[in-house]
């Protein structure tokens, strides 16, 4: 079964996004990041990393214009967005603010 992205996004629990490309040394960064970030959070948030070149429309309906971006969405509402790599603190502080 595949899952829209509108599904991803509808959840009550924060839900992080990273559009990323496989060829971007900094959207490498960022794996390990949002891997302790859910390690951390745990089942109070929700981690999915899009790939652009794989997801061009859907990185053009977000204006995803330079990569990694990562962006918060709760209850279908993009709450978060921020562009370049971002620390775990910064994430957590994020998803804090949405609570």
């Amino acid at each position: 079964m595949k899952t829209s992205f509108q599904e991803l996004i509808s959840s009550t629990t924060p839900t992080v996004i990273d559009f990323f490309a496989t060829w971007c040394a900094p959207c490498r960064m960022v794996t390990p990041i949002l891997e302790d970030l859910k390690s951390d959070l745990g089942d109070n948030v929700r981690v999915y990393k899009i790939d652009v070149d794989q997801n061009p429309g859907l990185a053009a309906q977000y204006h995803v214009q330079s990569i990694p971006t990562i962006m918060i969405f709760k209850d279908g509402k993009l709450q978060w967005r921020q562009a370049g790599v971002q620390s775990k603190a910064t994430l957590k502080n994020a998803i804090a603010t949405l609570k």
